[in-house]
């Protein structure tokens, strides 16, 4: 008795094409997803990046006052990338504590030191009431607001 030959591993048969364009698709839309999602949070990143020389300044005690006022800034700038402008460029004070509270799921903007974001663009003396301890509690919470809103 003669065993006939082994069947080939190429070429498949003809539904395998199908799977294998299958999955060829689903590799690609989800390729066009990611890349679509690196491309929104551009601005995240580039906000985190502006932070970390902001936080440096922010230990100088001499820089320490415009660099609050630039924290304050960079804040806005991330806000009216994500949201449109009509919604967030006229909140001042207490409205925009609570935007950022609201957009951040927390609750930490209006408590200290997050509070004293609403006052760093005006009172430039403000900064030097400001503890390195409420400093880092504030760079964390703005770095948490930029990555997770």
């Amino acid at each position: 008795m003669v065993a006939p030959p082994s069947v080939p591993w190429w070429p498949p048969a003809p539904g395998w094409y199908w799977v294998m364009s299958f999955a060829a698709i689903g590799l690609l839309v989800l390729a066009l997803r990611a890349l679509s999602r690196w491309q929104k949070n551009r601005y995240r990143r580039g906000a985190l990046l502006e932070l970390r020389g902001i936080g440096a300044r922010l230990d100088d005690s001499e820089t320490a006052a415009p660099a609050l006022a630039d924290l304050a800034a960079l804040l806005r700038r991330t806000a009216l990338s994500a949201w449109p402008r009509e919604a967030v460029a006229s909140l001042t004070g207490a409205e925009w504590l609570d935007f950022l509270n609201h957009s951040g799921n927390t609750d930490a903007f209006t408590k200290a030191p997050g509070s004293l974001l609403a006052r760093a663009s005006f009172d430039l003396g403000i900064a030097q009431s400001v503890e390195e301890s409420q400093r880092r509690e504030l760079m964390a919470l703005v770095r948490r607001w930029i990555a997770d809103h």
